[in-house]
Parts: C-alpha cells; structure tokens; sequence
C-alpha cells in the first residue's frame, strides 16, 4: 500500500500546476503534500533553495496571470524505494505549455523524500533538474 500512497502523492503534485483548459492551477496544493518545514531545490545553473511558501507564490502567480497556459508536468518514469517510514522516488518528468504566447516542451529529473507521518505519506524534500 505504500507505494500506492507514494505514486497518489507524487502524482498530486505534478498535478498541482495544471492549467490546461482554462481550469486553474492548485499549486496551494503543495502545502498539504509537503510538510510545513520542506526544503525545495532547484538544482543546476540557476540554483535555487526554496522553503514551501517560497515555492508556491511565484507558481501561483505565473500560472494564474495568463503568462504560462495550457501548462502541465507528468512523470514519465520513476524509482521509489522504501524503508520502514521514509521513501526516495527518482522522477524523469516532461512539461508543456505556452509561456508568453509561445509554446514550449521540457523535462527533467525530480528527486522527492518522503516519510510518513500519522496522516500518511509528504514530501520531506524535493529537488529538480530541467534538461537543457
């Protein structure tokens, strides 16, 4: 059942930025699929760390200001291992949308530690890598 939980959570996230269709974004999401004191990392050249509320504002903004439409991420392979209460997922990912009226495709890797907690399954720590 774990790794259930695991793949719910993990897709919830990658869920919270879709705007396709003109449904809005629910990156508000991410406060309750990471725990409060989670550290988010963007990894390479433009290295970033993030507290959770540090992460959501700029998304929320760009996803609800017409900038970035018809926007969506999914994972489209993974590796999660598990130990008693803590979990690692290894996420190759892809993205598409149009940011400032041109359409764009990416992807990358995501790194997600997870434990479980007496309400189930969060993200500890998050860390990304955007294919050049």
């Amino acid at each position: 059942m774990s790794k259930t939980e695991i793949d719910v959570v993990t897709a919830g996230f990658f869920e919270a930025f879709d705007n396709r269709g003109g449904k809005a974004a629910d990156v508000a999401r991410i406060r309750r699929l990471v725990l409060p004191g989670g550290v988010i990392v963007k990894a390479g050249p433009a290295f970033t760390v993030y507290t959770v509320d540090e992460f959501i504002e700029p998304r929320q903004r760009l996803l609800t200001d017409g900038r970035l439409v018809e926007f969506s991420e999914w994972e489209t392979s993974e590796r999660t291992e598990i130990a008693g209460d803590i979990a690692s997922r290894f996420s190759e990912y892809r993205k598409s949308g149009t940011l400032d009226g041109e359409p764009f495709e990416g992807g990358g890797t995501k790194t997600l530690q997870f434990v479980r907690t007496p309400e189930g399954w969060r993200i500890a720590a998050l860390a990304w890598y955007d294919q050049p």
